[in-house]
């Protein structure tokens, strides 16, 4: 009886974890796409892929997972570069990826 106990708390922490992954994801896919879209660019293969993930403070003072990922994306078709983004707690840390032609960074409002 014990070991069902046991097997009970891993299939819900193992949800939990794959449940928080791929919110990530979504809210990953999102700022990319948007990020694209605002600059011009094409975002190529509709996806990200988790390249990373580790623990770090946020802003607040509490432990958090700091997820990883990249994306490609497309200047007239032809070419692909790729871009990365670091999301911890759902919110926006660290972004690399397409800029105006001018070579201005656009700030990125992760809410609209």
């Amino acid at each position: 009886m014990d070991w069902l106990l046991w097997l009970l708390i891993a299939v819900v922490l193992g949800g939990a974890w794959f449940n928080g992954a791929r919110r990530a994801a979504e809210l990953a896919r999102e700022v990319g796409q948007r990020a694209c879209r605002r600059n011009g660019v094409q975002w190529l293969d509709e996806s990200v892929h988790a390249t990373g993930i580790r623990i770090r403070r946020a802003r607040n003072g509490r432990l958090g997972l700091e997820r990883s990922f990249r994306f490609e994306y497309s200047r007239d078709g032809s070419d692909r570069h790729a871009g990365s983004l670091s999301l911890l707690g759902g919110e926006l840390v660290r972004f690399v990826g397409p800029v105006r032609e001018e070579g201005q960074v656009n700030s990125l409002n992760v809410e609209g």
